[in-house]
């Protein structure tokens, strides 16, 4: 019965807390709703989710949602400093690819996601394979570095959440 009732019980946890995130008032009203959108959305789009991910590691996932907070905080610290203070010829901005070792849809589609979000660095494509992502980097001197980063910092702690 609750399986049936909440087929993604975080998915539904998520809703709700989104949903009072965006109406910016905790009421009883707003609660039912977040609650009811918690409830029924899940259970119209489980059709659509045969093989929904498993995380592996919960603590893992708050962890690196504490990461990539920092990083973004961090960046857009950095990106201001780029764009008040360097000149256009100082900027140097670069393709990256980044290989990947992550084999999940899930884990992949959170580590673009997670670039994308990080101020300075966007993910633009997938190689054919998805064996590697294409990373613009609005300026570094060492891409390698960049690179480097990405698979650390993101890419290792994906791995052990979701494979």
């Amino acid at each position: 019965m609750t399986a049936r009732l909440f087929p993604h019980p975080l998915l539904s946890l998520v809703l709700v807390v989104v949903w009072l995130g965006l109406v910016n008032k905790v009421t009883p009203g707003n609660v039912l709703l977040g609650a009811i959108l918690g409830v029924a959305v899940p259970i119209l789009t489980s059709p659509y989710w045969p093989n929904r991910p498993r995380i592996s590691s919960p603590l893992r996932a708050v962890e690196y949602a504490l990461v990539v907070l920092w990083d973004i905080i961090v960046a857009n610290v950095q990106v201001a400093l780029i764009i008040l203070f360097k000149p256009n010829a100082r900027i140097h901005s670069h393709w990256i690819t980044v290989p990947l070792e992550l084999t999940s849809a899930e884990a992949i589609t959170v580590l673009a996601g997670t670039i994308t979000m990080t101020p300075g660095t966007v993910s633009v494509t997938f190689s054919a394979d998805i064996h590697s992502i294409l990373v613009h980097c609005l300026h570094t001197d060492d891409p390698d570095t960049v690179r480097a980063n990405i698979k650390g910092r993101y890419e290792g702690r994906l791995k052990e959440i979701f494979e």
